[in-house]
């Protein structure tokens, strides 16, 4: 029976992004005259894990790769070769290339075979050199080796106990060592010195003992790949043939049956393997080796999140409760009287606390630690510091703050720009920060922390700050702001998130385009979140973020629309307050703007902007709330104020569509469906005239 190793594909590759990481983080702590033994084996266990169990998938490409880099790190590890900086970098790409190949592999898709094979070459260019430098010493020692060579090796194998249990079978790897030397040059003798009573026996454990006779012109490396995968937990000697003294095999000390004798074959391995089986074997290991090309062009790859055991007994608690819950109201419901409507409420207060503490106890096992999404900035901050010429010292704070997998997944792509930019811009060239006595080296801090129902997450530097002057010269020569309109120090900051505004004078490959700023204010907007800008000339920038814990779960605000229920996000109400129709300015068609504590804000009616039943009295009584989106004010006019809840967010895009100003929908307790508004959507659907009106009004 063959085993269908594609089932296990996942788990291996999340195990080796996992290993990658490790790799990555340890190299970029390394420091070539300091070199730390621990994390040069941490480095080289990772990489070991990757080969072997690329090669029990038949991912061979990733294996052989994996084997120079492997090679590479042993003669560091043993101290044949010390660390040196060229070796740090060439180690690094090596991540890089086995994260790309993993990735192809994953999709479907054939590895990029150029860039391994370019960098492979690099790793046995290095190998050489070190072969060659040591051939004169190693001369004699050769001269031995290549005479126990040619006469073949004896290897006396001796497997840990539970060698069976981690899935490793010396049968595999006597077979893989035949096909190496041919079936005629290898004989398998079993050592039963440690064979028990039948009745002692445990069928998991492994009990004997091989010496294994190659006759064969072949290479001790050669054959120690064999068993590497199993190298520390065995105990493997290796003697030339033409060395080794005459063969001294014990017996087993008991009376041997005839029985015993047929099941402990002396046999060689050729004569022990059915063709048969042989054939099958070969088939299922060539079927094993073709990437599952099925998956190509799957976007739904199935993803996995680790869960601390903490949470899961926590979540079986809750569960438990809500089942005694249960069953209590289920009593009360088998014959009910007014009598126990006391214990009624009981139960359903009990119900709804059980419901509440069971909900965060799911909301808890979705929750990560942002060092996730901040472990990617060490390479960056060292790769892009060292292209620039700059000096960089890149700080983490609060990388065990957790938030939830979904933001974590959509943050990591604005944190990436702001980090570019902070290089980029911020950070002066060494020469620059010395003249302005600065120390040389730039320092980057990258902070998370808990701050209400919100993530805060900033991104500092003690660069030059944000040159005021010269961007809003430049918004006005671009058209952005008109020259008689004066703005303060935060509406000039909030100009370098407008599309194509861009202050550097030259384009590189890292800025210069006006594209990214922009499109990190707007993927912040998606997740519900804002972004601040605080800055002084001459001692850097802070870039504050403030993110909802989770995007399933929403505080909201019930409003009334005529005969519809709406909801707002609480995070985005300024103020509710009694709209007055005096206060009310008319611009331009339907369009009015209010005058609020000598601020100016459109105002939206969302019966007009949804279509709904058309009021008889323009202004009856309304409630205006005032929400904030893309650093906007807007005042929105609705009927009443409902209630404020949690409500549990459904996609209205996947289920039916995109709909303007809608970000989705939830089901209330009464089973109808209220729509949940995009604040910042409904922003942008106003009238240009009235933003234009009310910045005007405010310059005045």
């Amino acid at each position: 029976m063959s085993i269908d190793l594609s089932q296990f594909h996942q788990i291996f590759f999340e195990e080796s992004f996992e290993g990658l990481d490790v790799m990555e983080s340890q190299l970029l702590d390394l420091q070539p005259q300091e070199v730390d033994a621990e994390s040069v084996n941490t480095i080289f266990r990772a990489a070991h894990s990757i080969k072997g169990g690329a090669g029990t998938f038949g991912f061979m490409q990733v294996s052989e790769f994996t084997h120079v880099v492997e090679t590479l790190l042993d003669e560091i590890r043993s101290g044949t070769r010390s660390m040196q900086r060229n070796y740090i970098d060439l180690f690094l790409q090596s991540v890089d290339c086995l994260r790309a190949m993993l990735g192809s592999l994953q999709s479907g898709s054939e590895p990029d075979g150029e860039r391994a094979a370019t960098l492979k070459a690099s790793f046995e260019e290095i190998l050489q050199q070190s072969a060659d430098s040591d051939s004169q010493v190693t001369e004699e020692k050769t001269t031995v080796a290549d005479e126990g060579c040619s006469n073949g090796w004896r290897i006396t194998f001796r497997p840990a106990e539970d060698i069976l249990q981690t899935g490793n079978e010396p049968f595999r790897m006597f077979r893989e060592l035949q096909e190496l030397v041919g079936a005629d040059n290898l004989t398998v003798i079993p050592l039963t010195d440690n064979l028990p009573e039948f009745t002692s026996l445990h069928p998991e454990n492994c009990y004997l003992s091989w010496v294994l006779e190659v006759r064969s012109d072949v290479n001790r490396d050669d054959i120690a790949a064999v068993f590497e995968w199993v190298a520390d937990d065995c105990d493997i000697d290796y003697q030339p043939l033409a060395v080794a003294a005459a063969p001294d095999i014990p017996t087993a000390d008991i009376t041997v049956t005839e029985v015993a004798e047929s099941a402990v074959s002396t046999e060689p391995v050729s004569a022990v393997i059915p063709d048969k089986v042989s054939e099958a074997l070969s088939a299922s290991a060539a079927q094993q080796a073709k990437p599952a090309a099925r998956t190509a062009g799957k976007s739904n790859e199935p993803s996995s999140i680790r869960v601390s055991i903490d949470k899961v007994d926590s979540l079986i608690n809750m569960v438990g409760e809500l089942v005694i819950t249960q069953s209590m109201l289920g009593q009360l419901g088998q014959d009910f009287d007014m009598s126990r409507l006391a214990r009624l409420q009981e139960g359903l207060t009990q119900l709804e606390q059980n419901t509440r503490e069971l909900q965060e106890s799911v909301m808890k096992i979705r929750m990560m630690p942002i060092s996730f999404a901040f472990s990617r900035f060490p390479r960056l901050v060292r790769d892009l510091g060292g292209q620039l010429g700059k000096q960089v010292n890149l700080v983490m704070l609060g990388e065990n703050t957790e938030l939830d997998k979904t933001v974590m997944e959509k943050i990591g792509d604005p944190l990436v720009h702001l980090v570019r930019n902070s290089l980029d811009h911020g950070l002066e060239t060494t020469e620059q920060r010395l003249a302005a006595g600065k120390p040389g080296e730039g320092t980057i801090t990258l902070n998370a922390y808990h701050q209400g129902g919100n993530i805060v997450i900033e991104v500092k530097d003690d660069g030059a700050g944000l040159n005021e002057e010269r961007i809003l010269n430049k918004a006005r020569q671009k058209g952005l702001v008109p020259e008689t309109q004066e703005l303060s120090s935060e509406e000039i900051h909030q100009l370098i998130f407008l599309p194509g505004f861009s202050t550097a004078d030259v384009v590189s490959d890292i800025s210069g385009r006006g594209v990214g700023m922009d499109v990190v204010r707007r993927n912040i907007a998606e997740l519900n979140g804002s972004i601040e800008v605080k800055s002084k000339r001459g001692k850097g920038s802070t870039f504050i973020i403030r993110l909802p814990l989770t995007l399933a779960i929403l505080d909201g605000q019930l409003v009334k629309v005529k005969d519809e229920t709406y909801i707002f996000p609480l995070v985005s109400i300024v103020e509710s307050i009694q709209l007055q129709k005096r206060s009310l300015n008319h611009v331009t068609g339907s369009q009015y703007v209010m005058k609020l504590r000598d601020e100016y804000i459109p105002i939206v009616r969302l019966d007009e902007l949804f279509n709904l039943r058309a009021s008889d009295d323009e202004f009856e009584n309304p409630m205006l709330v005032v929400v904030e989106g893309d650093n906007e004010k807007v005042g929105i006019v609705v009927d009443d104020l409902l209630g404020q809840q949690q409500v549990v967010i459904k996609s209205l895009e996947q289920n039916y569509k995109r709909v303007t100003g809608i970000s989705g929908a939830t089901i209330l307790g009464d089973g109808t469906v209220a729509l949940i508004i995009d604040v910042s959507d409904v922003g942008k659907n106003l009238d240009k005239s009235a933003k234009g009106q009310s910045r005007s009004d405010q310059a005045a």
